[in-house]
């Protein structure tokens, strides 16, 4: 498409688009009504889950050796691997991968071995890895012990206004470190029963390392939390005994209460792999109901594509249902809209699948500090009960909403209270916890990854005031106010907004002009406008966006060396939020995207689109690249022949 090209898209032409990936989302619907689409990671969780067989002497081979076919493919140019496809080298993650890969029998003299081997001791050695990779090392007798931080379990007995209890940390951190502090506690060695180790990886030997725990810190926090760490150390030899077990304890009832059965402790991989482990080293049999339901839950998180496999972080199959029906709504709206009445069949399904999710009799982490509020949200995943995830309530009630079947409507008042009451101090919303501020506990040491806390976040708080502007109650109009003073006040200086939950600027630009829309801010609010123009900034000359996950490393916003499907999606969905549905910058991002849509209707996306930890941890969702286009595509189609040319929805 040539970057000039400004004219209106032919109609038949984008129906013919929207019709082909109308057809290619709903042939992924499963036949309960629910969507769910591969969530993948980089080599970590692969590699930790080889790791976890070996750990337990539970080897499945054909497995390994599977995945031991996809972290070869992923092994970057530089030697090692990166956190997100062709990023920089990651010496944490390169470790666990070269470990699980010897563990696998991979001749260290091969050459992908000793590329990796060598771009590891370039960048320090494996004593340089972050925390979580000592942890792991510590576990398999590869590093001592006092290679990790100081976390002693009895911070399990610490109530709610101590400074370091674990209710002042995130959900995920909560159910990751619990199982982890009684394998600190009870320092479990490694089955291994093939007896590998990786000594070759540690530029000085593991015995002789006196700085386990250094900079660069972020702040002056960062040494006097070390120098703390150096005092605990030897003060934690004279808890007694008896506070020792009764510390066990409280965090095996911690657990015990969220085992969520076979989609394991928070839903999430490390807290349910630290489950499996910490069962072994208290010696409970492996055919104990819930060590086996324990395993069975990693397991789960398998995804086999014949010729390899590799282990997602968690499933997402809430999150895709939201977001892949208000894709199929927005194709099956307005007079053009495709198949209509089987479009809404589906729909209806896919709201009975999720009313029947909805939690209503559970009050989960999150009422600690909302004792008083009633349940009413929805997880991320099939079943994750005390956590809650706020934005996929949000979104989720924005879709049924939409639907427009007084069937929702208890569903909706639920949803509605619970999110009203999920607001945080300073107008914003976090994912899971109200209040998770304490900044200072992202300066300890254990909290190398910085992602200790739950805080509010922009996209979150977005999606909240669409989700009760759409619905239009009076009664939250103050809450909706203080979320707007909220995005307000975040907006960076170049006009964008930071997408924490997806990657990055154009995520979170996008995500706020869809609220301060369905809020009723004027389109010409400055903040609006600033807005407007850094996306028409960004835009490409070929017509598309695209943002790589350099962005949350101090990179470029939103700028990327293609443009991408998500991304693309997102900038003009969130223009036609601002009012520019006719803007050229739109109509030739909506060009990118019909030109670029394959002859399955779909379209390709390797790059990540989204993170867990920024700098740490990043996502691949495989759905983004079928829900947004699709949805872009449609709304632009509506809004062309629609009265106002006004979006309607929050969403």
């Amino acid at each position: 498409m040539d970057s000039a090209a400004t004219s209106e898209i032919d109609p038949g032409q984008l129906d013919r688009v929207v019709g082909r990936a109308h057809q290619a989302l709903a042939r992924r619907q499963d036949s309960d009504g629910h969507w769910v689409f591969e969530l993948e990671a980089d080599a970590t969780i692969p590699a930790e889950y080889i790791l976890l067989e070996h750990f337990l002497n539970r080897i499945d081979d054909a497995t390994e050796q599977k995945i031991g076919i996809y972290l070869r493919r992923i092994q970057g140019e530089h030697g090692g691997w990166p956190l997100y496809y062709g990023g920089k080298f990651d010496i944490s993650a390169s470790v666990k991968a070269y470990f699980a890969l010897k563990c696998l029998g991979d001749d260290v003299a091969a050459p992908h071995m000793r590329r990796a081997r060598e771009a590891i001791l370039d960048h320090g050695g494996a004593e340089r890895s972050n925390v979580f990779t000592r942890f792991q090392l510590a576990l398999f007798g590869e590093a001592p012990w006092h290679a990790t931080p100081v976390m002693p379990v009895e911070l399990m007995l610490l109530p709610r206004s101590a400074f370091f209890s674990v209710w002042n940390m995130s959900y995920w951190s909560r159910t990751v470190i619990a199982p982890l502090l009684v394998l600190a506690a009870l320092k479990p060695v490694a089955v291994n029963p093939r007896g590998v180790h990786v000594q070759e990886l540690f530029v000085t030997p593991p015995d002789q390392v006196r700085d386990w725990i250094r900079g660069p810190y972020r702040s002056v926090w960062g040494r006097a939390f070390k120098v703390l760490d150096q005092v605990l150390r030897p003060a934690t030899k004279l808890i007694p005994s008896s506070t020792h077990r009764r510390a066990i304890d409280a965090a095996v009832k911690f657990i015990e209460l969220r085992l969520n059965g076979t989609d394991g402790l928070g839903a999430i991989y490390p807290a349910m792999a630290n489950t499996v482990m910490m069962y072994r080293a208290l010696g409970v049999p492996d055919t104990d109901h819930r060590a086996a339901t324990a395993w069975e839950a990693v397991q789960a998180l398998l995804v086999d594509h014949e010729d390899e496999i590799y282990c997602q972080p968690c499933v997402s199959p809430i999150w895709d249902t939201g977001l892949a029906g208000h894709a199929m709504m927005e194709a099956a709206s307005g007079p053009a809209g495709v198949d209509p009445g089987a479009t809404k069949a589906g729909l209806d399904k896919a709201a009975e699948w999720l009313r029947d999710r909805q939690i209503l009799d559970v009050k989960g982490d999150w009422a600690i500090n909302c004792p008083d509020l009633e349940p009413g949200g929805w997880a991320f995943q099939y079943n994750n009960d005390y956590y809650p995830d706020v934005d996929d309530t949000a979104v989720v009630g924005m879709l049924l909403h939409r639907q427009n079947d007084p069937a929702n409507a208890e569903a909706l008042e639920r949803a509605r209270k619970w999110i009203v009451g999920m607001q945080s101090s300073n107008g914003g919303w976090g994912a899971f916890d109200v209040d998770n501020n304490k900044e200072l506990l992202n300066y300890i040491p254990f909290a190398d990854h910085g992602a200790l806390l739950d805080p509010p976040t922009v996209d979150v708080a977005a999606r909240c005031i669409s989700f009760l502007a759409q619905l239009g109650n009076n009664e939250d109009r103050p809450v909706i106010e203080r979320g707007l003073q909220f995005l307000r006040d975040e907006q960076e200086k170049d006009g964008s907004w930071f997408g924490r939950w997806g990657t990055n600027y154009i995520y979170g630009t996008w995500s706020v002009l869809c609220a301060l829309n369905a809020a009723g801010v004027s389109h010409d609010d400055p903040m609006v406008v600033r807005a407007v123009e850094w996306l028409r900034s960004v835009q490409r000359p070929d017509g598309g966006w695209g943002e790589g996950c350099e962005s949350y490393e101090d990179g470029p916003h939103g700028i990327y060396k293609e443009g991408l499907p998500s991304q693309t999606a997102w900038a003009v969905l969130g223009l036609m939020a601002a009012g520019r549905r006719d803007d050229p910058a739109t109509v030739r991002g909506i060009a990118w995207l019909t030109t670029h849509q394959d002859e399955n209707g779909e379209w390709d996306e390797q790059p990540y689109n989204a993170v867990g930890f920024p700098k740490v941890f990043y996502l691949r969702y495989h759905g983004y690249r079928l829900f947004f286009p699709l949805m872009a595509l449609a709304r632009y189609r509506n809004l062309g022949i629609s009265n106002t040319r006004h979006v309607a929805f929050g969403f």
